[in-house]
């Protein structure tokens, strides 16, 4: 049984990525698990090469630092020479239909629009590359939450049309709902989720942040007036969102942490506390992996050849099938 997972260079990695999936990675992830770096999927919108190119390595820098096993975490673009071959078959594959359905590309081209910035191809297409993702590598599971579905749902069908037309070559994979973890939300505005692409927002705790930076981050936190410690996400989300970070933290409920405290002001502490001394390890183990650039490629190479080799067989089936190998 082959999962395969992924996380996006779109920002700096911070404790709603590490809280809500990376630390489950590394404490449920099995040897045949797989775990990726998707710097391609972070050009399908304006960037900056350094910025990705920093990012990137910053992401596979805390994957390693938070326990995954180092053979089994690659980075998308070191791939690029099979990845290239396999999204084409796939995109010849694939109608424009149901390219066009969605739903993440209506609503980020819809947002492009609205800022006056050029909708890029890229984003229409990648979940035809992010399909090759998931088939390359034969995966059987997919973990991803609700707005992901619909795209491995796509690779579903993509996977059946191809074994169907041309002859099996591709294991059809499932999308799985993981574990309920915590849902991390920007501590300026508990409206929206925290978010790496969010730049230096007061409301984003990023792995790499001092210490006293982090403090001062939940110190600031949007909570209300009303002045009630209780878990009530709808009316009160601030606070419910403190409480949901510390339970995290504690491995507990909300509503089990929240007895321990009778103010805003130690919920605070408390949390800022629990995130400070939850993130030092990764934080430091982290900086050391940056610090030794040829160490972190020396992962890097051996993640990437491992998983170039899964792919290598698949990929020369397919291109064979489809007439052109």
């Amino acid at each position: 049984m082959t999962r395969l997972s992924a996380i996006t260079p779109s920002g700096p990695g911070h404790v709603g990525n590490y809280l809500g999936a990376v630390r489950r990675w590394a404490r449920e992830g099995g040897p045949d698990d797989l775990y990726f770096v998707s710097d391609l999927h972070g050009m399908t919108t304006p960037y900056h090469p350094q910025k990705l190119r920093g990012r990137t390595r910053e992401l596979l820098a805390i994957l390693i630092a938070a326990g995954i096993e180092p053979d089994t975490v690659f980075v998308q673009s070191d791939l690029l020479h099979q990845l290239g071959p396999l999204t084409w078959v796939l995109e010849c594959s694939c109608a424009f239909g149901e390219a066009a359905r969605m739903t993440q590309f209506k609503e980020k081209s819809a947002d492009r629009t609205h800022e006056g910035t050029p909708v890029r191809v890229g984003l229409f297409t990648y979940p035809v590359l992010m399909a090759a993702d998931i088939l390359l590598q034969g995966a059987d599971e997919v973990p991803v939450g609700e707005d992901q579905a619909q795209h491995v749902e796509l690779a579903r069908v993509l996977a059946r049309r191809f074994n169907s037309t041309y002859g099996d070559a591709f294991v059809v994979p499932k999308a799985v709902t993981p574990p309920a973890g915590a849902r991390i939300r920007d501590l300026a505005d508990p409206a929206r989720k925290m978010n790496k692409s969010s730049g230096d927002s007061p409301g984003v705790l990023f792995v790499l942040d001092e210490p006293d930076l982090l403090r001062r981050k939940v110190k600031r936190a949007v909570t209300d007036g009303l002045g009630r410690l209780e878990y009530r996400p709808d009316e009160q989300p601030g606070l419910a969102n403190l409480l949901e970070i510390l339970a995290a933290c504690q491995g507990k409920s909300p509503r089990e942490v929240v007895a321990g405290y009778s103010t805003y002001g130690e919920v605070k502490d408390a949390v800022a506390d629990a995130v400070i001394e939850e993130l030092r390890p990764l934080r430091e183990r982290t900086r050391e992996l940056l610090s030794d650039p040829a160490e972190l490629d020396r992962i890097r190479a051996v993640g990437g050849a491992r998983a170039a080799e899964r792919g290598a067989h698949r990929l020369s089936t397919v291109l064979r099938l489809a007439g052109v190998g």
